[in-house]
């Protein structure tokens, strides 16, 4: 047997594949009745193609080729735990096989989870055995012993425990055989596991297709888009792993290989901005901080140039083994190119500064009379086709709406004339690495190209906005903002909630100035017109720019919310200017909603403590709980805001109650706090909207000053 409380893990910190596991079991420490016996303890994690019939562990003696079932799945994809040949007389002959109905065996009441690490515990004594699920008893038997046998005394010490024979994909983790009974819980609490995944509320700049393949607009440097994907790597209890890096790199589809670069082209298939400029995403590993690493991409190969095969990102982490469990992998991508050639508009219309994308726009919404369902322009360019029965998707406040292009062209036959500059400053600083086709500089779809000249933004400039990614939103604005005065923000705040049918986008608009004012003032406060500064030095400088918009005297920031600022930052030890733009971008829409009266008497409550700071997904579920296994009763909640939100995202700024229902499980409702006072203050009603809330004494103890 191998040495109690010994590690029988291999290199990467005990993750081994199955095939290679092989223990050594010494049965004559089940002798002594209950006071003798011993454990096999371990992580097990099972791809999806497991299915019944598979033997997880063999046992086996030496010199006998025979492999007799262990540890194997049965119906339903429950565990099954056999007795230990040499030990217990039920133990399963060499003509066992699959369902096994005729041999004594233990089965587990739950269906064995798949692609998820789970723990085993197995305690073995000449008079019983016992299987623990996650530190749990779920099954125990009463055996005959062997002890009396000769048979048993020659070959006691020649049994050993190895892995299946390439017939079933799974890996343990820390496998341990202890002579000690009792210690299944203590062994499952310490040193769990983890796994990479991919967040994808935190996606932006993908469209999706109906088929669920992703389209990416890739390419040329001037064409190309940024696109933004997040990976959250946490341990077997929803825990954050820290000191990891992650590294992403672009494979084709079909066969996981790696997409190299062409001799024509200059640039790697993948890469990954960080502090502004690009670099081949396989060289940039990004930190794991708080659990989680934000990537921000560009795809230079295009499908049509790798016989339109399709592409995945895929995620790995730094310095250790591949395994399944630590990797990642995005949906399937179809990188696509969106150069049209620029085609003249009508006379009287400028189109000096206009892109193509802009001019098609255009030459379907501004100078067009619609004929038997298609869109002819006056000028001499061809027919641009509107086929009235589809309508593009646009992003909304967690439900798809549809934008009726009918209904637009109707209603809005003139460009309306909202002037910007043709070359303003960016208050929060622009991504140098940026093409030209997403910035404010020459040939921007958003600007002019003309200094001394002004061009007024047509209805599909706004369109565009609507249709846009929050990313692409987001840079729109950093360069029109500044510019604009008040009047000019009220009507495009008007116009894209008149184009979008979703006035959250308006709130979002016209914070625009202020936001990036304040966040000028605050970088430059706390960096001291330095590219960097320390985090321990930025920290004082946030929390009284935030206390200050928020109006808040009684509360600041605490450790906890600091550690998720940073997280949302993607900052170490200093942080860069790309850095405080992601944590202001989120900072600034909260900071704003607390400044309102009545949401604000609940963040200064902190007896009780109604709105429970800036957490993640993850540790508000965790509130809800009394241990791993057990929530809370129905209609306990925890207000939070969502951490995966920034302007202008219409839900930046939001609350979201996590709330147990009456399935007993737990949900997620978005608490939209737009701009109308009268949803603010009656955020009692938005609890009760929910029928589980509707009981809960936490929300009939809310503050008086925010009851009607």
């Amino acid at each position: 047997m191998a040495a109690p409380g010994s590690e029988c893990g291999g290199s990467d910190g005990g993750y081994r594949d199955l095939r290679d596991v092989r223990v050594e079991l010494d049965p004559g420490a089940a002798r002594g009745g209950g006071g003798g016996g011993f454990a096999v303890c371990f992580w097990l994690y099972l791809s999806s193609s497991a299915r019944p019939s598979s033997v997880i562990l063999h046992q086996v003696t030496a010199g006998d080729d025979n492999k007799l079932p262990f540890l194997a799945l049965g119906e339903g994809n429950k565990l099954l735990l056999f007795p230990l040949m040499r030990v217990h007389k039920e133990a399963p002959a060499t003509a066992s096989f699959y369902p096994w109905t005729d041999t004594t065996n233990l089965s587990s009441t739950n269906e064995c989870p798949l692609e998820k690490w789970f723990h085993i515990g197995c305690e073995v004594t000449e008079n019983f055995m016992r299987l623990h699920i996650n530190g749990d008893l779920t099954a125990e038997i009463h055996l005959c012993s062997l002890s009396g046998e000769s048979d048993h005394q020659e070959n006691a010490d020649k049994i050993s425990l190895v892995g299946n024979d390439s017939k079933l994909e799974g890996y343990m983790y820390n496998i341990e055989v202890s002579s000690v009974l009792g210690t299944i819980q203590e062994q499952y609490a310490k040193n769990p596991p983890f796994k990479l995944s991919i967040d994808y509320s935190s996606s932006d700049g993908i469209e999706e297709c109906d088929d669920g393949i992703w389209n990416i607009v890739g390419g040329k440097a001037s064409c190309r888009r940024n696109f933004i994907l997040e990976v959250v790597l946490i341990d077997a209890f929803g825990e954050p792993v820290k000191d990891k890096e992650v590294v992403a790199s672009l494979v084709y589809a079909d066969n996981g290989m790696v997409v190299e670069k062409s001799r024509d082209d200059s640039e790697p298939p993948l890469l990954i901005t960080c502090e502004g400029l690009e670099y081949p995403a396989i060289s940039r590993p990004l930190p794991i901080i708080r659990g989680r690493a934000l990537f921000k991409l560009k795809i230079s190969q295009l499908s049509s140039k790798c016989d339109n095969k399709l592409f995945r990102i895929q995620f790995s982490t730094l310095h250790m083994r591949r395994y399944p469990f630590l990797e990642a992998y995005s949906k399937t991508i179809r990188c696509i190119s969106r150069n049209r050639t620029i085609r003249p508009l009508g006379s009287g219309k400028r189109v000096s500064s206009a892109t193509a994308d802009e001019t098609d726009f255009l030459q379907g919404l501004v100078n067009a009379d619609r004929v038997n369902g298609r869109l002819h322009s006056h000028g001499q360019s061809s027919v641009v086709h509107f086929h009235t029965p589809k309508f593009p998707k646009i992003e909304g406040d967690g439900m798809a709406k549809v934008v009726d292009t009918n209904k637009i062209l109707s209603q809005n036959k003139h460009a309306r004339k909202m002037v910007v500059s043709k070359e303003p400053q960016n208050a929060m600083g622009t991504d140098t690495s940026t093409s030209n086709f997403d910035s404010f500089g020459s040939g921007s779809s958003w600007s002019g190209s003309d200094v001394d000249d002004v061009e007024t933004f047509s209805d599909a400039v706004v369109f565009r906005y609507c249709l846009d990614s929050t990313y692409d939103r987001s840079k729109f604005l950093r360069g029109a903002a500044p510019t604009f005065n008040k009047e000019d923000l009220v009507k495009l705040a008007d116009e894209i909630s008149l184009y979008s049918g979703c006035s959250h986008h308006r709130n979002q608009i016209l914070m625009s100035k202020r936001l990036l004012r304040e966040g000028a003032d605050t970088w430059s406060m706390i960096s001291k017109n330095n590219e960097r500064a320390l985090w321990s030095s930025a920290v004082p400088g946030i929390i009284t720019k935030f206390m200050d918009i928020a109006h808040s005297v009684n509360r600041g920031l605490s450790e906890q919310d600091l550690e998720v600022l940073r997280g949302i930052a993607g900052c170490g030890e200093d942080i860069g200017r790309d850095e405080f733009d992601r944590l202001w971008y989120w900072l600034y829409p909260v900071a704003a909603s607390l400044s309102r009266d009545k949401i604000k008497k609940l963040w200064d409550c902190t007896s009780p403590k109604w709105i429970e700071g800036f957490i993640t997904i993850q540790e508000a579920e965790n509130a809800l709980r009394i241990s791993k296994e057990m929530l809370k009763e129905p209609g306990t909640f925890v207000l939070r805001f969502p951490t995966t939100r920034s302007w202008p995202h219409p839900d930046a700024g939001n609350l979201v109650v996590t709330y147990i229902g009456s399935d007993n499980s737990i949900h997620h409702r978005l608490l939209s706090l737009d701009s109308s006072a009268a949803t603010a203050e009656n955020l009692q009603d938005l609890l009760l909207q929910e029928p589980e809330l509707s009981q809960s004494s936490r929300v009939d103890r809310l503050p008086t000053a925010i009851r009607r």
